[in-house]
């Protein structure tokens, strides 16, 4: 081979080369190179990790106080029940179900018997408290005032006085609620009450069983007496 075929086949392969080369650069991916040495490395993944730590106890915390928050919500709940169930045992609320209505009246004019009747006698009005009570009556009210364990009914200089209300007017009703309200009907058509009220001038009406009556909440203050809180040993 001359010297003029060999700078022909010089020149071709270097041709051929550069076309190699400018495919083979348009056609592979950049390499982005990481310059970070193993320290900042280190340094980005311990803040990473920092971050991600702060996270996780932010979340913690939120979660924590979401379930104090849910269980203080039903501890208030448990407390507001519980606070109505006593006052409802107690008759500080309205309340209304299945009983009889009682009604006071006198039983002749004040024209034929020749005086004015003035009050019901407490004794009567107490008797037939505990003869309800006793049928197992579970609320009672006596002209709208609500009978309660404190509930003091008392003669005071010839006038009848329950809770703090004079009754001194006719008629009044008695509102009596029951659980089972058909016995207490047919106990009270076969007692005595009838014939007491009759001897005072008095007549008392019972009621068929009814399907509501509303009794009204005690409605003064409760007063406690002879009793203190324990003191802590």
């Amino acid at each position: 081979m001359n010297s003029k075929q060999k700078f022909q086949f010089t020149i071709i392969t270097f041709v051929i080369g550069l076309m190699i080369a400018v495919q083979f650069q348009t056609t592979k991916q950049p390499i982005v190179r990481d310059t970070r040495d193993a320290w900042e490395l280190r340094e980005d993944l311990k803040k990473e990790q920092e971050l991600q730590a702060k996270i996780l106890r932010e979340i913690r915390t939120y979660d924590e106080q979401l379930k104090s928050y849910e269980a203080e919500q039903n501890n208030q709940q448990v407390l507001k029940d519980a606070l109505n169930d006593l006052k409802k045992e107690a008759g500080l609320t309205e309340v209304t179900g299945r009983g009889l209505v009682l009604k006071v009246e006198p039983l002749f004019d004040e024209s034929l018997i020749g005086e004015k009747l003035e009050a019901v006698s407490p004794d009567l009005l107490k008797r037939l408290v505990n003869e309800l009570n006793s049928y197992d009556a579970n609320e009672i009210s006596i002209a709208n005032q609500r009978v309660i364990a404190t509930t003091v009914i008392r003669d005071i200089n010839g006038r009848t006085k329950i809770n703090d209300y004079w009754l001194t007017r006719f008629p009044f009703e008695i509102k009596v609620i029951a659980k089972d309200v058909d016995r207490l009907y047919n106990r009270m058509q076969v007692s005595n009450a009838m014939d007491d009220f009759a001897a005072d001038n008095l007549r008392l009406i019972i009621s068929e069983p009814l399907p509501e009556v509303t009794i009204p909440a005690y409605d003064q203050v409760v007063r406690v007496k002879n009793m203190s809180p324990v003191g802590q040993e």
